[in-house]
């Protein structure tokens, strides 16, 4: 390893410790932050915990953290407000789909919410959950990463500036020439998604509601550097 992944590391053992001490109180701090003001801290979250993700892929990839044009600070932002959609999408599903499925299944009104709401985790809670994650990536997801895609592209033709970022996409422009819907359809709709982030969210939505936002974001941490690996498993055969 060279010296700037022994720095990332330290900073990284920095930034963790508190959470495993309880005597700062940090965590009691994060969970409180977290109910109290969710959006704000899902945009930290994610403007961190998922530009990061990108750092180590590009890290794995090219043998850096940073180049010109990666625009690390505009990825941060854009990051940071899909941290903010994926909150409200996940306020949104956790409540509509036991609600949804409810009325599906001619249950009483109300049943499946408490059982998903209950603490003990039961089959019944398991499925509603995997339900809540299949619904919100097949509707949300799939919407959430091609807008993602296409501001990367954005940030990358505007040389990674806050300027750049700033000025209009060109939408219609990438949608039709420059997103490369092969790999959208049959890699990232086709494959990331049922195989990867089905079950991922699955687990995101067992958790306690404070965690969850916390552990998507960390699942951006995940599915980076694993599509890092992959490339580069490729690049080396």
């Amino acid at each position: 390893m060279k010296k700037q992944d022994w720095i990332v590391i330290l900073i990284v053992v920095v930034l963790l410790a508190p959470f495993f001490i309880p005597a700062t109180g940090f965590f009691h701090w994060f969970e409180t932050s977290t109910k109290a003001h969710p959006f704000i801290m899902a945009f930290f979250k994610f403007a961190i915990l998922s530009t990061f993700g990108e750092v180590l892929a590009l890290r794995i990839r090219k043998g850096v953290y940073n180049e010109p044009g990666f625009g690390l600070v505009p990825r941060m932002m854009v990051w940071g407000f899909l941290g903010i959609c994926t909150t409200m999408a996940m306020m949104i599903f956790k409540s509509g789909v036991p609600t949804f499925l409810e009325a599906v299944a001619g249950c009483e009104r109300g049943m499946l919410t408490q059982i998903y709401a209950s603490p003990e985790l039961t089959w019944g809670k398991l499925g509603i959950a995997f339900a809540v994650s299949v619904l919100m990536n097949t509707l949300f997801g799939t919407v959430m990463m091609t807008f993602h895609k296409c501001t990367d592209i954005h940030i990358t033709e505007n040389g990674g500036t806050v300027r750049g970022l700033l000025r209009p996409m060109k939408m219609r422009e990438i949608m039709s020439k420059k997103l490369n819907w092969d790999v959208q359809w049959n890699v990232v709709f086709k494959k990331n998604i049922p195989l990867f982030w089905f079950p991922a969210h699955t687990i995101t939505f067992i958790l306690p509601p404070t965690l969850q936002v916390l552990f998507a974001a960390l699942l951006g941490v995940a599915l980076g550097l694993l599509l890092a690996l992959a490339g580069h498993s490729k690049q080396k055969a």
